[in-house]
């Protein structure tokens, strides 16, 4: 039946779109059809085009008629036909350049020479063997019904794999029915937030990333900024400062805070939970980077704590690539009917056979194999970073080193704008810690650059170290 199939399509041809216009017969406007179809390149040099018969049905013109004009402009050259191998555009007949509208050359802006931004994971480590497998697995595997319009929440395989996944390596407390799969750590914000599950105002920590609070303004959510110090977020304030009383949530990432590095001391852990419990509040936990520790075990996700006053939120856009678009929320029980309807019924789901994929990914041990392989790797990044400041700036101190994917090197005071002129001159792209600052922060302001080390391939990565340091303030 297959090969019938195909054979059959074959005699119909490919579809072809021309319009007969203009005065004169039906032929002389299949003429001039063709002809300008070519001329202007809709129809390219060596096209096939459809048998005279096909095409004659399509147009609702006699087959003579089609087979007359083929046959001219085959005489003319803009054709060529060959038994066995159709009528097909000529080779030689160009399309013709409009004289008045010249191609412009779009400018491109010089890539650096060395990529050291944070948040990125190593794009040329993706596993695109497991990935295949795991899809190829997966589409076998899959139920008829998973080709239909899906749940909203996302598919029931990768939810069941993520709850095991997720108590094993993160001490995440939950069940299947409380998951919900969106495309990342902004959607789940802009579904929590645009959807009015939750309302601000909003505690985040004094240093973050300015685009979370910028999609947060843009959903009408103020904002306020908790300090920072060696312990992580100095989570007393959210009682104690009266600019903070008003907040009916807090946005932390308790294990490794971003950018500035470190885990979230366990007294503060439970202190956090302590004023969401009295208070009636919420906590959303963004464990962007949790796999990757390196120094000591795995600091376990606070939703552990208190599943109903966290909201737990993670994604594959530092484990695996930021191309796929997957991520998800563990919620306490009270919210997950109300992130469903804020999702709505045609909503734009996450990819279903990623789901299926991620799914088998996990539950195949494949994941977990890609994590240890890459925690081996960015580690070795991370040492040969530190390795490179102790021989040629050792005045210059890392912090955040013992997990994630970034380093934050502590400069001089008064010495951040000129240390970025410095290094934009060695044709390194990176962020200065100013970037990240908080405007209504009140703790005092810190100099420093924010080193991601996972980006570079590993032949160019020596390379930009060399001419980081280069860029760095010398000693005093």
């Amino acid at each position: 039946m297959a090969d019938s199939w195909v054979n059959s399509a074959e005699r119909i041809g490919a579809d072809l779109h021309v319009e007969l216009a203009g005065s004169g017969s039906r032929r002389a406007a299949l003429i001039r059809a063709l002809r300008a179809a070519v001329q202007d390149g809709r129809l390219a040099p060596g096209t096939r085009l459809p048998p005279y018969r096909s095409l004659a049905a399509d147009l609702g013109l006699a087959r003579n008629t089609v087979a007359d004009a083929y046959a001219e402009l085959v005489a003319e050259g803009w054709l060529t036909a060959r038994q066995g191998s159709g009528t097909r555009v000529a080779t030689r007949a160009e399309p013709v350049r409009a004289a008045r509208m010249p191609k412009k050359v779009p400018r491109r802006a010089t890539a650096p020479a060395h990529n050291l931004m944070q948040g990125q994971p190593d794009a040329g480590s993706f596993p695109r063997g497991a990935w295949l497998s795991a899809a190829r697995r997966a589409l076998h595997a899959a139920p008829n019904e998973a080709f239909g319009p899906g749940d909203p929440q996302g598919r029931i395989e990768l939810r069941r794999a993520l709850a095991g996944y997720l108590a094993r390596v993160r001490g995440v407390r939950t069940a299947p029915e409380r998951i919900v799969i969106c495309s990342g750590f902004a959607h789940a914000l802009r579904l929590l937030f645009g959807g009015q599950v939750l309302r601000g105002p909003l505690a985040v920590e004094s240093y973050g990333l300015a685009f979370h609070r910028s999609l947060l303004a843009a959903e009408g959510v103020r904002t306020v900024p908790v300090g920072l110090d060696e312990g992580g977020a100095r989570v007393a304030e959210l009682t104690e400062e009266a600019a903070l009383k008003g907040v009916r949530a807090a946005l932390l990432t308790p294990a490794h805070q971003f950018p500035t590095g470190g885990p979230l001391h366990p007294e503060r852990r439970a202190a956090v939970i302590d004023w969401a419990r009295a208070r009636g509040r919420v906590i959303l936990e963004d464990d962007y980077d949790g796999e990757f520790r390196y120094d000591r075990e795995p600091v376990g996700a606070v939703q552990g704590l208190d599943p109903e006053r966290v909201v737990y939120i993670g994604s594959v856009s530092k484990s695996l690539s930021p191309a796929v678009r997957l991520g998800w929320m563990v919620l306490p029980e009270q919210l997950v009917d109300p992130v469903l309807a804020a999702k709505g019924q045609r909503e734009a789901w996450a990819s279903v056979l990623d789901q299926l994929t991620l799914a088998d990914l996990i539950e195949s041990g494949a994941y977990d194999r890609h994590v240890r392989r890459m925690r081996q790797r960015y580690r070795g990044r991370r040492d040969q970073l530190l390795a490179a400041l102790d021989e040629h700036a050792p005045h210059i101190t890392a912090a955040g080193i013992a997990a994630g994917l970034h380093a934050v090197l502590r400069l001089p005071p008064g010495t951040e704008r000129a240390v970025l002129k410095a290094a934009a001159w060695q044709g390194i792209a990176l962020d200065g810690l100013a970037a990240y600052r908080h405007p209504d922060a009140t703790m005092p302001g810190q100099d420093g650059l924010v080193v991601g080390y996972a980006t570079p391939p590993d032949h160019a990565y020596q390379a930009a170290l060399d001419a980081l340091c280069r860029a760095l303030p010398p000693a005093t």
